[in-house]
């Protein structure tokens, strides 16, 4: 595939990934509705560190170590789990304050940390290290990908429609522009919601508790049975 094609392609993937909901978008979310797009696009830039780091340990094979130790994956997990539990109880608390009138441009809530609770969540997340495990690796070494086959629940019926060469400056290059694209584009989208609908903002703020709480909980579960196991 051309340069361009293949910068296109990366776009593509990055934003696939970047767009399911999970704990990441419900912390940009939260930050979004209660401080502002700005406020958002924080969050967002540090989950997008997060990735950047892991493409750093991928590339040096550092991060193939935590597939090496059970112990350390379930530790992470339960960390991730705990964090997420924290973090929700702060969104809980901000969907209650999401109710009090504001004026103008003025934000909701306080100034918060989005920027390093999205960072921290996504370097104790396991399934974020697994993916550069897999399919970051693939992205490092020459080779070809299958770019839609990789997708949740549609991916078996789009396998084969878009193959791109792996190994490529521009197909990473794509990627993390698509990761970009979203965490700038998601935070302004719910913003310009917030502005037309009165109840939105409590609405997204309880919708990233019960995300995060959710999280956290199947994380501990997970942890606990994995801890379990290496301990039997």
């Amino acid at each position: 595939m051309s340069t361009l094609a293949t910068l296109g392609a990366g776009v593509v993937f990055g934003l696939a990934l970047a767009a399911p909901p999970g704990p990441m978008n419900a912390v940009i979310a939260e930050e979004a509705v209660l401080r502002g797009r700005f406020a958002g696009f924080r969050a967002g830039l540090g989950a997008a560190t997060a990735d950047a780091i892991f493409f750093l340990l991928a590339y040096v094979g550092v991060v193939a170590v935590v597939e090496s130790f059970p112990l350390l994956q379930g530790a992470m997990v339960a960390v991730g789990g705990v964090l997420m539990l924290y973090f929700a109880v702060g969104a809980a608390r901000g969907a209650r304050a999401s109710f009090r009138p504001t004026s103008g441009e003025k934000p909701i809530a306080a100034e918060g940390k989005g920027f390093r609770k999205a960072l921290v969540l996504a370097l104790t997340n396991p399934y974020q290290v697994l993916f550069w495990l897999t399919i970051g690796v693939g992205l490092l070494q020459p080779g070809e990908l299958d770019v839609l086959a990789r997708l949740p629940v549609v991916g078996a019926d789009l396998a084969g429609t878009l193959v791109v060469a792996t190994g490529s400056p521009a197909l990473i290059g794509g990627f993390f522009l698509g990761v970009l694209t979203w965490v700038t584009g998601f935070p302004t989208g719910l913003v310009a919601a917030e502005r037309r609908i009165e109840t939105f903002a409590p609405l997204v703020a309880v919708a990233s508790a019960v995300v995060l709480a959710g999280s956290g909980v199947y994380f501990l579960y997970d942890a606990a049975t994995t801890l379990a196991a290496l301990v039997a």
